[in-house]
């Protein structure tokens, strides 16, 4: 059963990377994508600790590391309104 699994990901994975450089994207995402990782991690860093939002913490873990990036400044603002209103 273990090397059916390894099987499909080992294809899936080879399967990934033609379709990358087939389109010539290229590895310039990655570089693209782990700046926005980077800036979502330091802007809710700089909300928590700058005392911007009074005594309510946001954790810093890849689920809101993830939403900030794909929302942006609006999605640390969701996460304050989600742990105001959740706890």
């Amino acid at each position: 059963m273990k090397i059916i699994l390894w099987g499909v990901l080992s294809v899936s994975l080879l399967l990934i990377l033609v379709i990358l450089f087939r389109r010539k994207i290229g590895f310039k995402w990655i570089s693209s994508f782990g700046i926005h990782l980077v800036l979502a991690a330091l802007g809710i860093y700089v909300v928590n600790y700058s005392g911007l939002i009074g005594e309510v913490s946001i954790p810093i873990n890849p689920a809101t590391i993830g939403t900030v990036t794909v929302l942006g400044l609006p999605g640390v603002a969701l996460l304050y309104g989600l742990k105001i209103s959740l706890f």
